[in-house]
């Protein structure tokens, strides 16, 4: 017996989250739609895989193209592949999410999107797609690394102070963290170094600096 595909597969696409802090929230990249069903519609940037392409390298290449971005923090989220999750046809997705320094990233728009934005993820546009279950999903596997890795040090300049590195935590959790709990955790854990500089900022009080210990991804049990 033979067997063959059949004359109409899936096509198969990667969708990619995202995140940075900007104003204290956790904001994620989102491109406006030009034409077609979705039409005025938001969607995450994404692409279709193309024929030579793994799925890692369709992902850098769309991160490339659509967020100016390079060599950034990067991980496989989720495979989503509802047979109604894009009018236009029969297609799965494998979603990814980044973390980013603001600093670093240059969205761009192209014929496709006709813009390109940071939105606040508590507060979204009409998505297209099931984009809108897939941020969802990020913010949740986000929020749960943030507490068993030192992912956070994508998301902030070599050096920052402590309460730089709070305001991350809190803006991805959706909560207050009590201040010297979370210092004291954070110090003991070995997870970041001073370096000995401090940061004049007005007149209060300067800001010792620190540095993460390693930036790379690794576990550690942080809160």
């Amino acid at each position: 017996m033979t067997s063959s595909l059949p004359t109409k597969t899936p096509l198969v696409a990667v969708d990619t989250l995202v995140f940075t802090i900007l104003q204290n929230k956790l904001v994620v990249l989102l491109a406006q739609i030009g034409g077609g069903p979705y039409r005025e519609k938001w969607a995450l940037p994404g692409g279709l895989v193309q024929q030579k392409e793994s799925l890692d390298d369709a992902v850098e290449r769309v991160l490339h193209e659509k967020a100016g971005v390079n060599d950034i923090y990067l991980e496989q989220l989720y495979t989503f592949g509802d047979p109604a999750r894009d009018k236009r046809g029969r297609s799965i997705s494998v979603a990814y999410y980044a973390l980013v320094n603001n600093e670093h990233c240059s969205p761009k728009k192209t014929d496709y999107n006709v813009d390109i934005s940071w939105y606040p993820v508590s507060k979204l546009p009409e998505l297209a797609f099931d984009h809108k279950k897939i941020i969802q999903c990020g913010v949740e596997r986000l929020q749960n690394k943030l507490g068993y890795s030192n992912i956070a040090y994508a998301l902030l300049p070599k050096e920052f102070t402590l309460t730089e590195l709070q305001t991350i935590y809190e803006a991805i959790l959706g909560r207050e963290l009590d201040k010297r709990n979370f210092r004291k955790k954070i110090q003991a854990t070995g997870l970041v170094k001073g370096i000995g500089k401090k940061r004049h900022q007005g007149v209060s009080r300067p800001a010792q600096l620190f540095v993460f210990a390693e930036r790379k991804p690794r576990i550690i049990d942080v809160l």
